[in-house]
């Protein structure tokens, strides 16, 4: 069922679903899995125990599963997962998991990660997730849903981005990010919330007003960082804070972008 071109190499083992499409001199992996109606264009290359999901495309040039780009790494058994109706472009690198990590990449569904990006081993990313043109996505890091990662821009290993933020392009993200944030300048600064997102996404204005209140206590409220999201946590009965809260408050390597820090 699957249309294989002439000119492709699909080795034994590999799992080819119904209705796959793989272009010309593409190479897949004894050890894949392409879901059903999976699209390789031209010069894809997919190997390592990859999966990819039903309905994704991967445009030419990008090379899927290869072992991580981690001087760690020992040759250990180590995954990549791919949800469904990902959308990769060209050029995009997407690396396995090592065992120091868990031993799996895992990125969601519906994703759009645009030509020339670096998804790195370990990575944790959600649904509907966007990378533009030429950002890195470091090892280990967590990308959760609805996020957009600007152009140009770099995530540092072991960051945290929270759901529905957004980071601008041309950005250094080293500490984690909480959900709904916006964040630009060289280094990332912390400037405000996702507010075109939020209203795109149809969010209730009483939510988006506690959410305005909410960021103006992180940025000005008394005590260290934790405690002011410890308040705010007592004192708002909007689900969307209390997911910046449980976020704020969960466990984490590293340090937050704070509200004029």
């Amino acid at each position: 069922m699957a249309n294989v071109h002439a000119s492709a190499v699909i080795e034994p083992g590999a799992q080819i679903g119904k209705d796959v499409v793989v272009g010309p001199f593409c190479v897949v992996g004894p050890q894949v899995v392409l879901s059903d109606r999976v699209e390789l264009k031209s010069h894809v290359v997919v190997s390592g125990d990859t999966l990819i999901g039903e309905d994704t495309v991967v445009f030419s040039f990008s090379v899927i599963g290869e072992i991580p780009q981690d001087l760690k790494f020992e040759g250990e058994n180590s995954r990549l997962v791919i949800g469904a109706r990902n959308r990769i472009r060209e050029h995009v690198t997407m690396n396995a998991g090592t065992k120091g990590g868990g031993g799996v990449t895992q990125i969601g569904d519906d994703g759009l990660f645009m030509a020339g990006c670096h998804i790195a081993h370990d990575a944790q990313v959600g649904d509907r997730v966007i990378v533009v043109n030429s950002a890195a996505i470091a090892g280990h890091c967590v990308l959760e849903d609805d996020v957009i990662i600007g152009g140009l821009s770099g995530i540092h290993q072991w960051v945290r981005i929270g759901r529905g933020a957004i980071i601008g392009a041309v950005t250094m993200v080293t500490n984690d990010v909480i959900p709904y944030g916006l964040v630009q300048a060289p280094r990332g600064a912390l400037d405000g919330l996702n507010l075109v997102g939020l209203k795109r996404r149809g969010v209730a204005r009483s939510d988006i007003t506690a959410l305005r209140a909410a960021f103006q206590m992180l940025a000005q409220g008394e005590g260290a960082f934790q405690d002011r999201a410890r308040r705010l946590g007592e004192e708002s009965e909007s689900g969307y804070v209390q997911e910046i809260v449980e976020f704020v408050l969960g466990a984490t390597g590293r340090s937050f972008l704070t509200p004029g820090g």
